[in-house]
């Protein structure tokens, strides 16, 4: 281009030309990456209000699709692997060591213990023991919680947990399941249940529901979230900003407020 500038005219033409130019690549700049995430449901309730606060100060927009750590993990194994993934730390790390996600891109996000929950304003049974658990289970008229066939954490978990309590054949005859990827207390709310089982986040996220407490003693577990960039994706940059902003002191607060506790 600077081979024309030879005269006013051309000299003119010339810098319109450039202005044209930087005014064009400064719009592809503005407009934003959109960047794929893959993330569990177990996130939800904080990463669409953080999704949203990153959206609007980075202005990359994000294309996130829901499902369970179990589900995911599979397709990024079979090669279905996005720019961010979020899943659980084991599954992460399982990736990486596979070549799926890329070294180093990762981090640990927040933590989820299963909890109890009940419909707002029921009364909260004694969940303080594995005995009183048992008996409030056992006196439940209907139980929610993940279908463990479908491989949700909670659900796979609990499964294991009545089955030490002894009253697995009592509880599965009364047992109500949410769609998959769907939350367990939308069944207190509509009454289809009595007692529901679920992360903690996403009991309290869903209006309507109490959370009575976390699973008693050795019988409790949790789920560590965390997230990786794909080792083949286009997006890497904004991809790693998502990940760092997500573990910013901003965005712990978030995590926090929506009942996670620190990873």
């Amino acid at each position: 281009m600077l081979a024309y500038i030879i005269g006013g005219n051309d000299m003119t033409r010339t810098v319109g030309a450039l202005v044209t130019l930087a005014i064009c690549l400064s719009a592809q700049v503005a407009s934003g990456a959109e960047i794929k995430v893959y993330s569990t449901i177990g996130v939800k309730s904080a990463l669409e209000e953080l999704g949203s606060k990153f959206e609007k100060e980075s202005g990359n927009k994000l294309n996130i699709t829901w499902g369970l750590i179990s589900a995911f993990a599979k397709r990024a194994q079979e090669g279905d692997v996005p720019d961010v993934l979020v899943v659980s730390r084991a599954s992460i790390d399982s990736l990486t060591k596979d070549g799926k996600i890329a070294a180093g891109s990762d981090a640990t996000l927040a933590k989820s213990v299963f909890a109890i929950g009940v419909k707002r304003g029921a009364p909260k049974p004694d969940i303080s023991s594995a005995e009183s658990l048992k008996s409030a289970l056992l006196a439940a008229r209907a139980v929610g919680y993940s279908d463990p066939a479908a491989g949700g954490a909670s659900g796979v978990h609990f499964a294991k947990v009545i089955e030490r309590l002894g009253i697995a054949a009592d509880v599965k005859a009364k047992s109500k399941f949410p769609p998959p990827a769907g939350f367990v207390g939308t069944l207190l709310v509509s009454g289809e249940v009595d007692i529901a089982v679920q992360s903690k986040p996403e009991l309290s996220s869903t209006e309507g529901v109490d959370v009575v407490g976390p699973l008693p003693g050795d019988l409790g577990s949790a789920t560590v979230y965390a997230a990786g960039v794909g080792t083949s994706s286009p997006n890497s940059e904004t991809g790693k900003a998502l990940i760092k902003f997500l573990i910013s002191p901003e965005a712990q607060t978030v995590f926090t407020a929506h009942g996670f506790d620190p990873p």
